[in-house]
């Protein structure tokens, strides 16, 4: 992803130009690194497209949360196969030979398909954001055509934030350097406009939702702990309360059910397919009428005190798991933020530092390693957004033993 630059930039290049036989024989050094870029690319590409066969033909995938998953494997997928194989090349001969025309569709392709990777995880918080903080009233609105759309405006956006910048490059001359193919300009209005669109304001974005998303997730846990409390009270006149959801209590858009409670931050952040609107108030109103039932029914029963015991077991081992899986639910949000600033700040940083300070530069190879960190987040999207999820698991270990009953 090569933003604007006026010094020699990503994929900076040695000004004689100079082709000759002698250069063609690489060092192993250059063999080395072409191998290592091509199994990221080709890893990349495999993750990528496992992710999308998966949701294809696993019909518990089909769900909208799962598109947004869906359509930013498909950017990755086209980071890996449109843009990883003509980087290596360029690396490789430090040199470009494919003309300007090739140039200016691998940078527009560039660009456009790295922003709106980048995009598109900022739409995932919003869309896990408005699923666990107005979960009954978004189940309603959260379709195929809600997520499409979302879709829609991530790549119109990505397009809006790529094309002045190789507008610019088109009419500014830069093009005439044929053994180059980078955009080179002396606005920094550019840069700017670039990195702030492309990264700056997603990233505060990603950070300001998961944050609201923590917060919410923490409150939900609080009121599920007040309510295993009421549960205990109910335990004490010698009554249990049945953990499981009441009868016909279910998702408003006909989305995957859980039998048993589960954790609010853990389907909010690594299960989308199977978030559940919380209900707090409907299951405290009913833990209420059965503790009153059941009190009356105590008075006329003999309970063992081996049973009791048991149930108290019980009711004390539900907050165990659900520190656990609180855990969990944070671990995950914390891969999920930390993949992402890792791979892509120090890209921006230099970009921004660059193309502000005219006595500032950055040599090649640390360009190149700071690109391909950036490209690397196209690998890890795909892992970190599947790999906490247990229906992708399942779905994954059926495609890789090339089962048909998905």
């Amino acid at each position: 992803m090569d933003f604007p630059s006026y010094t020699e930039g990503v994929f900076a290049t040695n000004s004689s130009g100079n082709y000759s036989l002698e250069t063609t024989k690489l060092p192993p050094s250059k063999i080395l690194l072409s191998l290592t870029l091509s199994v990221l690319a080709i890893l990349t590409t495999f993750f990528n497209c496992l992710v999308i066969t998966a949701i294809a033909v696993t019909r518990k995938l089909h769900h909208p949360a799962n598109y947004l998953i869906c359509s930013l494997a498909v950017t990755d997928l086209l980071v890996a196969v449109l843009v990883m194989p003509f980087s290596i090349m360029y690396i490789q001969k430090e040199t470009w030979h494919m003309g300007q025309v090739v140039c200016t569709i691998w940078l527009s392709v560039d660009i456009t398909c790295c922003t709106c990777s980048i995009l598109h995880l900022a739409a995932i918080a919003i869309d896990r954001y408005r699923a666990i903080t107005d979960a009954v009233e978004y189940s309603r609105k959260r379709t195929g055509a809600r997520a499409g759309a979302m879709v829609a405006v991530v790549w119109l956006l990505s397009i809006l934030i790529s094309l002045p910048p190789l507008i610019w490059r088109h009419y500014s001359g830069d093009a005439e350097q044929e053994d180059q193919c980078i955009m080179m300009h002396h606005h920094i209005t550019f840069t700017l406009y670039s990195t702030l669109g492309a990264f700056y304001i997603p990233l505060l974005l990603i950070l300001i939702l998961y944050y609201k998303i923590y917060r919410a997730a923490q409150t939900l846990y609080m009121r599920r702990e007040a309510s295993r409390a009421s549960r205990h009270s109910c335990m004490t006149n010698g009554s249990m309360i049945p953990s499981s959801y009441p009868a016909g209590d279910g998702d408003g858009d006909g989305g995957p059910r859980s039998p048993e409670p589960i954790s609010p931050p853990e389907k909010s952040f690594s299960e989308p397919s199977t978030e559940e609107p919380p209900r707090e108030r409907v299951r405290v109103s009913v833990k209420a009428f059965h503790c009153k039932s059941r009190r009356h029914e105590s008075r006329s029963e003999s309970r063992s005190d081996s049973r009791s015991e048991s149930r108290r077991s019980q009711f004390y081992q539900g907050p165990r798991i659900s520190g656990s899986r609180e855990r969990k639910a944070a671990s995950t949000l914390g891969l999920i933020i930390g993949a992402f600033v890792i791979c892509w700040l120090p890209f921006f940083v230099k970009e921004v530092i660059v193309n502000t300070c005219s006595s500032c530069s950055t040599s090649m190879e640390m360009a190149d390693f700071l690109t391909w960190l950036g490209y690397l987040n196209s690998l890890i999207n795909p892992l970190i957004y599947t790999i906490f999820n247990e229906d992708f698991k399942k779905a994954f270990q059926r495609l890789v033993r090339c089962s048909h009953y998905l």
